[in-house]
């Protein structure tokens, strides 16, 4: 499994060419592509500042970039919770959703697909770019 990163799912689901050629390999031949709940709230919230224009509404959009094949949404369980909650004592120095979507790739054992410098930086999270 790999995880994306919402800028990553973004790309990927509407602007591929916007992806290194070695985060589309990894997409492209991975069984499972994990999405963080968060990444849901993080293009709602970017959509209503007027800082992302999608090319339909919302809703249509998320369901239907969740609907590709081998694309699931993960559970935010306590423990991935609690873990992202204790990436400040580790040291990340990331906002709230990039340590849950940290965390959710820590809790999976996943390689991490994002062009995020800080969270690269983060040593204790595989990633891909």
């Amino acid at each position: 499994m790999i995880v994306l990163d919402t800028h990553a799912w973004i790309w990927w689901a509407s602007e591929p060419e916007k992806l290194s050629s070695r985060a589309l390999a990894a997409i492209n031949y991975s069984r499972a592509i994990g999405i963080c709940p968060i990444s849901c709230w993080e293009i709602s919230t970017k959509v209503a500042q007027g800082k992302l224009t999608l090319d339909r509404d919302l809703r249509v959009w998320v369901q239907q970039a969740l609907a590709r094949p081998g694309v699931a949404l993960l559970h935010l369980s306590a423990d991935i919770a609690i873990t992202a909650g204790q990436l400040g004592r580790q040291g990340f120095p990331g906002d709230p959703a990039d340590r849950l979507i940290v965390a959710t790739a820590l809790h999976h054992g996943a390689e991490l697909i994002t062009k995020d410098k800080t969270i690269r930086s983060f040593r204790q999270v595989r990633t891909c770019w």
